[in-house]
């Protein structure tokens, strides 16, 4: 049973939305503009909830900084123009989001403009607090999303828990040093989230209430 939180922080694709098509679809269509052809969904799911720059870094070697950025604004180009038509709310998240106690804010490596379009597309803004993306500062792992949650909602980290579904949540709540929860219906790589030991694992939304 998970105990109550003051806070909870929740990581958006993968664990509140299955955004995997449109993210997948986006970013292949970019690679291919830079002459990247033929990567599986597999392989490409593999990176959501990283930042994108480790996949270009990865399939595109040669590539400088500015290099990157550029296939950055060109892939949230491409993803904003889609409008998330293949994007769904995981079952159960609404009402639970709905019915759990404590304030509510995000840690994603979307914008934090990026993320409140999406939340408040699929009717999730109204339940939270704060929205918090990654906006010019280092994401996940490292924590600095989760630090400003902490900082705007005036939190201390012992009495919050960051629900996600990938490894660069888990060791992002540790470095952050708020307990961590593990859902296991989302994109991430379950042997590499238990390298960072998280406190809690789901297999449902349902879960988190206690």
């Amino acid at each position: 049973m998970i105990p109550p939180f003051q806070l909870y922080l929740f990581d958006v694709d993968g664990t509140l939305v299955d955004s995997a098509s449109d993210i997948c679809s986006a970013v292949r269509q970019a690679l291919a503009e830079a002459g990247v052809d033929s990567l599986s969904e597999e392989y490409l799911r593999s990176f959501i909830g990283h930042h994108l720059f480790d996949l270009f870094r990865e399939v595109l070697p040669e590539s400088t900084q500015q290099d990157q950025e550029r296939l950055l604004a060109r892939y949230r180009a491409i993803y904003l123009a889609r409008r998330h038509a293949s994007t769904r709310v995981y079952p159960g998240v609404e009402p639970v989001l709905a019915a759990l106690g404590g304030l509510k804010s995000t840690a994603t490596t979307k914008s934090s403009e990026t993320a409140r379009q999406v939340l408040e597309l699929f009717g999730l803004a109204r339940y939270f607090d704060h929205i918090q993306g990654t906006d010019g500062f280092p994401s996940k792992p490292a924590p600095d999303v989760i630090l400003r949650s902490l900082e705007r909602l005036g939190v201390r980290p012992e009495d919050c828990l960051l629900v996600g579904d990938a490894a660069p949540d888990m060791e992002a709540g540790r470095r952050a040093g708020v307990r961590t929860c593990a859902v296991t219906w989302g994109y991430g790589d379950l042997k590499a989230m238990r390298i960072h030991q998280p406190d809690f694992w789901i297999g449902a939304p349902e879960e988190l209430l206690s």
